[in-house]
């Protein structure tokens, strides 16, 4: 049994020689044991402390087995549980399995079958641990195909994420919103020998400024108005792994110092609390805001800075990223249309790589489960995209796709035809030519004028005039 995979057991028993044998078996067995006298002290003990499996007995002073069984369940589900019984109560281990218990002992009971009881309980607790870690790990495998491209800058990201996977230095990662930063925190962890242990994200900007410090290091039973129960903050909940602090440029000061105290002593200390927990955390914060400025105008502390600021990964915009879009619009397509087959038209493409992406990749994710939803066929178009990214540029080539786009002066007859030049034809001809152009414009942009006119070239004054010419106005839909 691997390290990071060590059975937390704790035994329930009111009788010392049987938790003493217990405990003797759990730890021939690998495991890391506790003990309480009863089910108070149990559950106290389970304000701190999360066991992967409890053995109690059936008969405990005050508060029985079976009650502690519930207990157990509604605050730690996973947590598997066991009842002994000295007196072979076929109707008492039956209720008890209907409340969830892995399976019961009967006192006395042989050394040999407690041990067997116990082993399964364990290999029951490794999978779904593994099964968890594995899901995490192809999550965030699934999500990390959204980093793919070829660009330079990517690629040394990439690059870097391999290499830091197995350090526990501390690690900032920068960007805009929506370039991924969690990911990245994701992709260290659980692609390297950490990731079968804890992975907690926390968003700084999100939390409760009172209530900071209760959330990130705990507080005691009692510290202030609501705390019924001692609660394990954040840092301790990813004891052995990784802590993720997000946006952590939006820290209080007076919370920065006690980050900083934390990191430097790796230890925390409950709200309300004396004692000192020792915690073995890696770190990886992240920010978009450019912290090397908000030290130097006073906003963030210049030591907290240079202690996360360790190794520093910068993650490109996506409008840097330009050569990307086309490998990003497949993957996001692959994961929207897993059961059919979808494609973007030119026009689209060309839309979605002239577009800034102010959002980032965050922004272009949902604008393609936007056209995915909203398309009538199976060609996602310039249409199925939102209106800000639609570009004028892009519509015109799609509509003039074979024809060229021949400028329309606001007194030309002028007209779309196939080589860009006006043939010797007669004025109705090209009259006929321009109504039908303009009435393919309108089709193509659902009938937004300002568009329409940006596309045609000619102002919105001239645009309604033809229209009223040509008797369109009435197919035409007011912008």
């Amino acid at each position: 049994m691997t390290e990071d995979l060590r059975i937390r057991f704790l035994i329930v028993d009111d009788e010392q020689s049987i938790r003493r044998l217990c405990m003797t078996i759990g730890a021939s067995l690998g495991f890391v044991c506790a003990e309480a006298d009863s089910a108070e002290t149990a559950l106290t003990y389970l304000e701190t402390h999360a066991p992967d499996i409890v053995l109690t007995d059936l008969m405990l002073p005050n508060i029985t087995g079976v009650e502690l069984l519930r207990r157990v369940k509604a605050q730690l589900p996973r947590t598997e549980v066991a009842i002994m019984t000295g007196h072979g109560s076929i109707e008492s281990a039956v209720q008890a399995m209907r409340l969830g218990a892995y399976d019961y002992v009967t006192k006395p009971f042989r050394v040999e079958e407690l041990k067997l009881v116990l082993q399964r309980m364990a290999e029951k607790v490794r999978l779904v641990v593994e099964n968890q870690v594995l899901r995490e790990h192809v999550s965030t495998e699934m999500q990390l195909n959204a980093m793919v491209g070829s660009s330079s800058k990517i690629q040394d990201v990439l690059r870097l994420v391999s290499r830091l996977k197995d350090t526990r230095t501390p690690v900032l990662i920068t960007g805009e919103s929506g370039t991924g930063k969690e990911l990245v925190a994701r992709a260290m962890h659980f692609r390297g020998s950490l990731a079968k242990r804890p992975f907690v994200a926390v968003d700084c900007g999100s939390l409760v400024p009172t209530l900071i410090e209760s959330e990130l290091f705990g507080y005691e039973k009692g510290a202030f108005t609501g705390a019924i129960k001692s609660n394990k903050g954040l840092f301790q909940a990813a004891d052995g792994g990784t802590i993720f602090l997000d946006e952590i440029g939006e820290l209080p000061l007076e919370m920065q110092t006690k980050l900083l105290r934390v990191l430097q002593e790796k230890e925390v200390r409950r709200v309300g609390g004396n004692e000192r927990v020792k915690i073995d955390v890696r770190v990886i914060a992240a920010s978009n805001r450019d912290l090397e400025a908000a030290y130097r105008d006073g906003t963030f502390r210049k030591d907290l800075f240079f202690r996360l600021n360790v190794i520093s990964v910068h993650l490109p915009p996506l409008r840097e990223r330009e050569s990307d879009i086309r490998a990003l619009v497949k993957y996001f397509l692959d994961k929207f249309c897993s059961e059919k087959m979808v494609r973007v038209s030119n026009a689209a493409l060309r839309c979605l790589e002239q577009y800034d992406w102010p959002g980032n990749i965050r922004e272009l994710e949902n604008c393609i489960q936007r056209a995915v939803t909203l398309r009538n066929q199976d060609v996602i178009d310039v249409y199925d995209l939102p209106p800000a990214i639609r570009s004028p540029r892009a519509i015109a080539a799609k509509i003039t796709e074979p024809l060229a786009l021949g400028a329309m002066g606001s007194n030309s007859n002028s007209a779309l035809i196939p080589d860009g030049r006006i043939p010797n034809t007669s004025t109705s001809d090209l009259e006929d030519l321009e109504r039908i152009t303009i009435q393919r414009v309108f089709e193509e942009v659902n009938g937004d004028k300002t568009l329409a006119g940006k596309i045609l070239g000619i102002s919105r004054a001239t645009l309604y005039r033809k229209l009223k010419r040509y008797n369109l106005l009435k197919s035409a839909v007011n912008a």
